[in-house]
């Protein structure tokens, strides 16, 4: 973003920190030129992805959590006696879909800050970033999870997220292509 501010310095921007259709609503109602998403559970025709990067993304816990010290991979009826902590749509483009929810008792948070802070209170399970828990990991406060029934350390893809008929303008199209660089060094 400080390149960006050096390259446009009289550019307005701004940022909205969502998740799921909550990314993509905005640009869906012209409101944002583009967004920057992970997967979803919803296609739309008019808009175009372009990759980024992919995110590593784990099942973690407090080591406070039942589940923490559960000996080797968590079966599904495991899972389900505990609350799983998911990350909600603020949207309704995602309404009746989940994306990685094992158990039936859940906490539905719409911040991933306070998803965190949840997870390492011990108020129940659940998947994160990697990037977000690396220290909490390497300090004791989270542990990760293996599930029996599903990779309980994978990569969420992420991409921008355009219209087809507005695509970005002259700003909008260096940060999509700077952030692209940024990806092909990580992966280099």
């Amino acid at each position: 973003m400080s390149a960006f501010q050096q390259e446009f310095p009289t550019t307005s921007l701004r940022v909205s920190v969502e998740s799921m259709g909550g990314v993509i609503e905005p640009v869906l109602e012209r409101r944002c030129s583009f967004g920057i998403r992970g997967p979803l559970l919803t296609n739309h025709p008019e808009l175009r992805d372009e990759a980024l990067l992919g995110l590593r993304y784990l099942m973690v816990a407090s080591p406070r959590h039942p589940l923490a010290t559960h000996p080797g991979a968590i079966p599904p009826d495991v899972l389900s006696e505990h609350v799983q902590l998911v990350l909600t749509d603020r949207s309704r483009l995602t309404d009746g879909k989940d994306l990685r929810v094992y158990s039936s008792k859940t906490w539905r948070l719409s911040d991933l800050g306070a998803k965190h802070a949840f997870l390492r209170a011990a108020l129940g399970w659940g998947g994160m970033p990697y990037h977000v828990v690396e220290d909490d990991l390497q300090n004791g406060e989270l542990v990760p999870l293996t599930l029996e029934q599903a990779e309980s350390d994978t990569h969420i893809k992420m991409s921008a997220v355009y219209r087809t008929d507005t695509p970005p303008g002259p700003a909008g199209r260096w940060l999509i292509d700077r952030l692209k660089k940024a990806t092909d060094m990580r992966r280099a």
